[in-house]
């Protein structure tokens, strides 16, 4: 299948493009489409480039348009002009292979959006291509996208989400003027997948209630079934506490599929290089050092011990609290034994063999660097955040 991309550098473009190419090499698997060929094309084009497009393609992305234009009756020549010019060369050589376009729900004209220069050359655009579809019975997907977030969408542009992560991650003000406002948002990556969904024919329908999308399996227009709404003021909380978890080493909420989860990934992509390493508090003594990583707020934390040669740790037990070792680098021993009990259980282990040893509640256990000049490097992770006012740690030698 050959796919022609129009707008291909744009924030939609590019992402499409990328994952459109890892499946073209074989780099993304598991997708049922097969892409012979990747057409890009920009403003930097050629009409010859687009005339051979046209000629051999087999499926058309439209998402070439403007969005910030100078002039006002720019929205026309740009989203409805080009779309034009797409279609006649398209007719031109007779193909009828199925075409998307990229519309807004701005072309409802509704509410806020009203007298939207934007939205009118975006709903005359869908106009043409229904249009289109009907006399030349090709299949045409139009696809009206809310506000979209993502990685290398362009900051102080058209997208508040790019604009606040930026910013927030580069330690510049925002403006917000209605912190209750509510957006739909719409990820890049949910965007890209029902876009290759649609290669084999399983884009998902809709209808519109208003400016409300409505799933319809017989609708005449498409949608990405997976879409958000939060305010503004839910995404500067949510972006204040990532800048902080350097130094609070809480991650957050990572429900699959939840908005949290896309909005730190979005957030991260925008950060400085200074940014992208930090220095973590390490607990040293004369036994080596003890060093937190991650905290999380459901499902404990992970740190990090570096045992000196010959040194034992540990020597505790645990009502509740549960941990799990591995280690990582060198060669060790860990023993547990039963509280009111004296059998000792041990478990050698080491780094040639990557292992979890349990801590059981109940059982006072220890670790013991067994080398006589290496550092014991072991993983732990723990079921709950220590506290210091009720740390369930009792010492009592294995």
């Amino acid at each position: 299948m050959k796919i022609l991309v129009t707008g291909a550098k744009g924030f939609v473009g590019k992402n499409l493009c990328a994952q459109l190419n890892n499946i073209k090499t074989g780099k993304a698997r598991n997708y049922a489409v097969k892409i012979d060929e990747v057409f890009e094309y920009d403003i930097d084009s050629t009409h010859e480039e687009l005339e051979r497009y046209c000629r051999e393609v087999d499926f058309v992305f439209n998402l070439a348009g403007v969005n910030r234009p100078k002039d006002e009756k720019e929205f026309m020549e740009g989203n409805f002009g080009f779309a034009s010019t797409l279609l006649d060369t398209l007719k031109k050589y007779g193909n009828t292979c199925p075409v998307m376009l990229s519309s807004s729900i701005q072309a409802t004209l509704i509410g806020r959006y009203a007298q939207s220069d934007y939205g009118r050359s975006k709903l005359a655009g869908e106009k043409l291509f229904f249009a289109y579809g009907a006399q030349h019975k090709a299949k045409v997907l139009v696809y009206r996208f809310p506000n979209l977030f993502g990685k290398w969408c362009c900051p102080n542009y058209n997208s508040v989400v790019a604009t606040f992560c930026y910013n927030i991650a580069n330690d510049l003000p925002i403006q917000v003027n209605d912190p209750l406002m509510q957006l739909e948002l719409l990820y890049i990556d949910d965007l890209v997948e029902e876009m290759i969904a649609a290669l084999g024919g399983q884009e998902h329908h809709c209808e519109f209630d208003g400016g409300e999308t409505v799933l319809d399996e017989k609708g005449r227009y498409c949608a990405v079934p997976v879409r958000y709404k939060v305010t503004l003021g839910e995404i500067v909380e949510m972006l204040n506490r990532f800048k902080e978890m350097p130094k609070t080493l809480e991650i957050p909420n990572l429900t699959p599929n939840g908005f949290e989860k896309k909005l730190y990934s979005t957030y991260l992509s925008y950060l400085p290089k200074e940014k992208m390493i930090y220095d973590l508090k390490m607990n040293v003594d004369d036994r080596g050092s003890f060093t937190e990583i991650i905290r999380t707020g459901s499902a404990g934390q992970m740190s990090v011990n570096i045992s000196k040669p010959g040194v034992t740790k540990g020597q505790h037990w645990h009502h509740t609290k549960n941990e799990k070792f591995v280690v990582v680098k060198g060669h060790g021993l860990i023993q547990l034994r039963k509280e009111g009990s004296e059998e000792i259980l041990n478990f050698e282990v080491s780094s040639d063999k990557i292992q979890v040893v349990e801590m059981i509640p109940g059982y006072t256990h220890n670790i013991v660097n067994l080398s006589e000049t290496d550092e014991l490097v072991t993983l732990m992770w723990c079921n709950e955040v220590f506290d210091s006012n009720h740390p369930d740690t009792y010492f009592d030698p294995v």
